[in-house]
């Protein structure tokens, strides 16, 4: 698939980026070999999908292991190393405003 210096320039734009003629010539042709290997990773894929598969495939209730109940830390021993607990949970900073 041929990527023209108009879809770089304008994918640069976006992006926010000056780039030289040279550049958008190079990327371009970068852009096109990338595309190009992603066009042959789905055909691979496609006909990979199509063979049937190596293992038996399990569905349902044989595919899931039986709850075993086990020893696991205390909700002390877990907050133990926390810097700054808070009402029997992890404090952690906020990022989202």
């Amino acid at each position: 698939m041929a990527i023209t210096r108009e879809e770089v320039a304008y994918t640069a734009k976006l992006a926010r980026l000056e780039l030289t003629e040279a550049e958008l010539v190079r990327f371009g042709n970068d852009l096109a070999r990338i595309s190009s290997y992603v066009d042959q990773l789905a055909e691979v894929h496609d006909s990979a999908a199509e063979a049937s598969p190596v293992l038996p495939l399990i569905k349902g209730a044989e595919a899931l292991r039986d709850d075993i109940i086990r020893p696991s830390l205390s909700r002390e021993a877990a907050l133990s190393g926390a810097p700054e607990p808070e009402d029997g949970f992890f404090r952690v900073p906020k990022v989202i405003g």
